[in-house]
């Protein structure tokens, strides 16, 4: 049996995971840099240690509540084709480890299914894998 982690996190009080492999880091909010005429999914750029990086307001992205940010919120640092995008969440509980076999096909659930490639049951919670491919 082949074991598997994500990265879990919150948002709008839903847990979801992505893949750990493509996580490059998690930070604090920082001070973010409005961009006009970016993409409303966009919340700004960010400069990461010299590397500007866009930086996407995933709650928004995929049609959820918008929490205001805290102490708690983060931003995920993915690693998508040859470049670096952060994703802003509520929070980050853990790197959790999962097998294929806790892994459900995500088509029973209706709305934005596109953007999860599975659900993770476990014993007292679950986790939607989501598919960056189709959310950048």
């Amino acid at each position: 049996m082949s074991v598997n982690q994500a990265v879990v996190f919150e948002l709008s009080g839903v847990r979801y995971g992505i893949d750990v492999i493509r996580v490059q880091e998690i930070i604090r909010m920082v001070d973010i840099t409005p961009v006009s005429e970016a993409d409303a999914n966009v919340e700004g750029i960010i400069n990461l240690r010299g590397q500007v990086l866009p930086v996407i307001n995933l709650s928004r992205r995929l049609g959820l509540t918008e929490k205001e940010w805290d102490r708690e919120s983060r931003i995920i640092v993915v690693e998508s084709g040859d470049k670096k995008i952060g994703y802003i969440v509520d929070r980050v509980f853990e790197v959790g480890t999962y097998s294929l076999e806790e892994v459900e096909d995500p088509s029973g659930v209706g709305g934005q299914i596109n953007f999860l490639s599975g659900i993770i049951k476990k014993k007292d919670h679950m986790w939607l894998l989501l598919n960056l491919s189709e959310v950048a």
